[in-house]
């Protein structure tokens, strides 16, 4: 009989709901989890230090150590990995993106479970099983684990600066380009696309497209988007790499990390960046313009001054970012096209304030 040799692994806890922060213990204690490491991000043990501790001592949960941590450096998070208890059963970010990749990292380290709660919903990052760390000076995507655990308490991401809102909205609209892009790369023969991938992060980001919503502080649009954002994750992880997830549109903000004198959010330049890759495309720009229209998040866009050539230097940039990849942005025309769009384009021209 034939044995099927893929693991797949998905998260053995998955809470996105209100109150989540304050049963924390409950749910680690129903896990066999009894002796933790907690990381929070900059000034957050203050915020929630106090309901994290109480709901983990009411259920007998044991911290063996917890700091406040503002380090993504890849030596700083290997020296702090290997100086923890030996006794300890899992390590918890909680904050976030930087605590979040670095608790990932030491819990890949020790091969122990990572429980993952974000305080903002800014990208998919709390999901995925890839921690962006610095490496020799610059910023690199390092392997790592998908969270054994993900807790997000929709009342501490309603309460996070709107930015963060805005960016999440923006890196899940972003799965709209980057699966054109991977059925692309397929059509000429660099990569192969899985099609349970595809599916999963199809449906995250059409199911987080067509929510109802009056605001964005409705519960059912922040569950929405933090359930699509959690699919997200578990996409990648079935396909072995962040292609259903991420294609030019995100070449384009790390090239502008790389280059910007100052980069915003990472959700912020992608969702930018994928209504610029969807007219590329031809593919569904329009519903990419609804919703970041219907959201807010061209409002909030039109505020930050974004520099038009810094996103031609950008799409130019990009290939190189990723060069064993071939998304459109990988051939000349398309990248031209996209340099055209940033300037001739009507919503770019009120992006970029060109008269």
């Amino acid at each position: 009989m034939a044995s099927n040799k893929e693991y797949i692994a998905i998260p053995s806890i998955l809470k996105i709901e209100q109150g989540a922060i304050k049963q924390i213990g409950q749910y680690l204690k129903e896990a066999g989890l009894t002796r933790v490491v907690i990381l929070f991000g900059n000034g957050l043990v203050d915020m929630f230090g106090k309901d994290v501790m109480v709901s983990l001592l009411d259920s007998d949960v044991v911290v063996l150590q917890y700091q406040e941590l503002d380090t993504v450096a890849i030596e700083d998070i290997t020296k702090l990995a290997f100086s923890l208890p030996n006794t300890t059963q899992a390590v918890i970010g909680l904050g976030g993106g930087k605590v979040i990749d670095a608790a990932k990292y030491c819990g890949y380290l020790l091969k122990i479970p990572f429980i993952s709660v974000p305080t903002s919903s800014s990208s998919d990052g709390f999901s995925s099983s890839s921690a962006s760390l610095i490496v020799e000076g610059r910023r690199k995507s390092v392997p790592a684990r998908m969270p054994y655990g993900i807790l997000v308490d929709t009342d501490v991401i309603k309460s996070a600066p709107r930015k963060f809102l805005f960016s999440g909205i923006g890196d899940m609209v972003s799965k709209i380009t980057a699966l054109y892009d991977w059925q692309f790369e397929q059509a000429h023969g660099y990569a192969k696309v899985n099609d349970f991938a595809m599916m999963i992060a199809k449906k995250a980001v059409n199911s987080f497209v067509r929510t109802p919503f009056e605001t964005i502080d409705d519960r059912l649009f922040l569950k929405e988007l933090l359930d699509s954002l959690a699919m997200s994750g578990i996409a990648n992880e079935i396909a072995g790499s962040s292609a259903p997830t991420s294609g030019s549109e995100h070449l384009i903000s790390h090239a502008l990390d790389k280059m910007a004198e100052c980069p915003q959010l990472h959700g912020i330049q992608v969702g930018v960046a994928t209504y610029i890759m969807a007219k590329v495309q031809d593919h569904r720009y329009q519903r990419v313009d609804t919703i970041l229209t219907e959201t807010g998040f061209w409002d909030y866009v039109e505020t930050l001054e974004l520099s038009a050539q810094d996103y031609e230097k950008a799409v130019e940039l990009a290939p190189t970012i990723k060069p064993f990849r071939h998304t459109y942005l990988h051939e000349e025309a398309y990248r031209k096209l996209a340099k055209e769009v940033i300037y001739t384009d009507e919503r770019c021209k009120r992006i970029f304030h060109l008269s």
